[in-house]
């Protein structure tokens, strides 16, 4: 008991102590939220949905996927989804799930996980519930993951490289043609990417980065998100017959986990056909980028690569929390993210932008900001 009490100590005095918020605070643009294109507060857009369900789904599965009698409507989204991508996908509950299951099945006792440093912490989980052995390459650095490659793929039967398409943290996206050139020398790697931020957003149909581009033959595993952009639940992997069948075999969190209520994964499909027609959210959250990039202060925050995720590194947690603290007292939500999710001395102001919010907002956060640092 005293070690917990101590750990609530050290958190507290290091201001690293977290609490779940509160909602209804009276903070009216909200440049935290992960609904890039405002489909989660569009009440129309569900309502359409519920229109058009003659035959209601299922409002709990009661069983994993293994056991549960109604297939259907999982069948009917992964379907959906291998018809966008070419390639056969599985639902998981949670892009936390779909990398913990997938990064610890692959991960064999003869596997080198090669991952980029700033990765999900689900990708890290993952690799501590496998028997591989992992190695970090830095952010972004394809020269440093050849060197590594090159040191250290004979002695592994699999090299399994994870990146993410748009990093959660960063906002800039991974090198992935230069990055997928790499594997492609090497008979035993597998390239596992994460598009959990840029599923929905990027590529002009919304797929993501890797969907359509030239490398996209390159890509052994993709995972993509609905809780995010797409504003419902669960996660998807796309990837070959094989793996997949692998994974439905091996991936634990997939195995022993009661599986997604129907009637989510009936909302989900429902969004998903219409991403490709979207195009006018996905322009206007550029148009919002746009905005508050070119009304703020480039000598007070360096932008290196502008996206729906921009942020702000103060480098300090007590001064994270403050000043968004102030922001909130001007009407302006963005909140502090803080070590671990962040390494030390990089503590920041993470703002995400969504197609709910105007460009007059965007304008105000920048000369908020400018103001206020």
């Amino acid at each position: 008991m005293y070690r917990i009490e101590d750990e609530l100590i050290r958190l507290t005095q290091e201001n690293n102590l977290r609490h779940i918020p509160v909602s209804g605070s009276g903070v009216k643009a909200d440049f935290s939220s992960n609904d890039y294109l405002g489909i989660g507060a569009d009440k129309s857009l569900q309502h359409d949905f519920l229109l058009s369900v003659s035959d209601l789904p299922l409002f709990t599965s009661s069983a994993s996927r293994l056991l549960a009698q109604d297939q259907e409507e999982y069948f009917k989204l992964e379907a959906l989804l291998e018809n966008l991508y070419g390639l056969p996908a599985l639902i998981f509950n949670s892009g936390y799930h779909a990398n913990t299951g997938l990064i610890s099945a692959l991960g064999d006792k003869n596997t080198l996980i090669v991952a980029d440093k700033l990765v999900h912490a689900s990708i890290i989980d993952g690799y501590k519930l496998s028997d591989a052995e992992m190695i970090r390459f830095r952010h972004n650095d394809a020269g440093h993951l050849e060197n590594i490659l090159k040191n250290k793929a004979s002695k592994y039967s699999r090299l399994l490289i994870v990146v993410e398409g748009v990093y959660s943290m960063d906002g800039d996206s991974a090198p992935l043609k230069e990055i997928s050139e790499l594997k492609s020398k090497y008979e035993n790697a597998l390239l596992y990417v994460d598009e959990a931020h840029s599923f929905g957003v990027c590529g002009s149909a919304g797929l993501g980065l890797v969907a359509g581009s030239e490398y996209a033959g390159n890509v052994d595993v993709l995972v993509g998100t609905f809780g995010k952009a797409v504003a419902s639940v669960g996660a998807f992997a796309v990837m070959n017959p094989k793996i997949k069948e692998f994974a439905i075999n091996r991936a634990r969190s997939f195995i022993f986990s009661t599986a997604l209520p129907p009637f989510n994964c009936a909302w989900t499909r429902f969004v998903v056909e219409r991403l490709p027609g979207m195009t006018d959210r996905r322009d206007k959250l550029n148009s919002l980028v746009d905005s508050f990039v070119s009304n703020l202060d480039p000598a007070k925050v360096k932008i290196e690569s502008p996206s729906h995720i921009i942020p702000v590194v103060i480098g300090d947690s007590a001064r994270a929390l403050g000043l968004s603290a102030q922001l909130a007292d001007e009407g302006l939500k963005v909140l502090p993210i803080r070590t671990p999710t962040v390494p030390p001395h990089t503590e920041r102001l993470r703002i995400s932008f969504s197609a709910t919010l105007n460009p007059e907002e965007a304008v105000r956060l920048a000369d908020t900001l400018n103001r206020l640092l």
